[in-house]
């Protein structure tokens, strides 16, 4: 009797065990690995797995069907226009707040801020693909407001994460998520010599939006682990990594 209660118990967890794909920004790439740890440790018999790109590519493929049941944008407008067209169940809802950093490993004075991007020693600036990548696009908008010509310059990765690689290759410097810096492997660089943050009042807040997709309806893991975003477990996990939370 005791090896059927034991067989049916496991049968039963088999059954109810699910495993679904989930479209991440790539400015989230580590965190989202440590919140996936700490939410498994009470779903362990669940399974996530992440696709990483730019919000841009990865909505591309939410509408030609990919199955991904929750989508982590880096901005609201993408999220919201699948849910405008019907590919996601309700409109977005801010899970945090990305922030940019100047990232280098040449010598360069970055206590200039913004302003060295000026410098005629610095021929390359790698800036994630503002058509793709919500973190290129508060990247231009803070050379706008800073008043710098920086046009001719520019080298463009297909996500933040190809960006941050940039700076060590094919750039002098990059504009990069603040997140990318808090990365276990970037601790070598030092804040103030490597890396400073960009002055967030020259950009908008970049607000990062997640939708349950239509493949996502009917899972109960999506639900479960698209409110753990939301818990204070997670909030604290966002924070470590340079999120702003409100």
């Amino acid at each position: 009797m005791k090896k059927l209660f034991l067989a049916l118990f496991f049968l039963l967890n088999v059954v109810y065990a699910e495993n679904i794909k989930v479209a991440v920004a790539a400015n989230m790439a580590t965190a989202i690995e440590e919140i996936k740890e700490e939410f498994l440790k009470e779903n362990r018999d669940d399974s996530i797995e992440f696709i990483i790109g730019s919000s841009g590519k990865l909505a591309a493929q939410i509408a030609q069907n990919a199955p991904y049941s929750l989508f982590l944008s880096a901005d609201m407008d993408t999220p919201q226009k699948l849910y405008e067209q019907k590919l996601a169940l309700s409109e977005p809802k801010v899970y945090a707040k990305g922030a940019l950093a100047m990232f280098t490993i040449k010598d360069i004075d970055l206590a200039k801020g913004i302003k060295v991007l000026e410098d005629k020693n610095i021929e390359k600036i790698a800036i994630a693909n503002p058509k793709t990548a919500p973190y290129g696009k508060a990247s231009l908008e803070a050379f706008k407001n800073a008043k710098i010509d920086v046009e001719k310059k520019l080298v463009y990765g297909e996500s933040i994460t190809q960006t941050l690689q940039f700076a060590t290759t094919a750039s002098d410097m990059a504009i990069v998520a603040l997140s990318s810096m808090k990365d276990e492997k970037m601790k070598k660089y030092i804040e103030g010599k490597n890396w400073v943050k960009v002055d967030n009042s020259l950009y908008n807040p970049i607000n990062q939006g997640v939708v349950i997709t239509k493949i996502g309806e009917k899972s109960d893991l999506t639900k479960r682990f698209y409110e753990f975003l939301f818990s204070q477990k997670a909030k604290e996990i966002f924070v470590k990594y340079g999120y702003v939370l409100e």
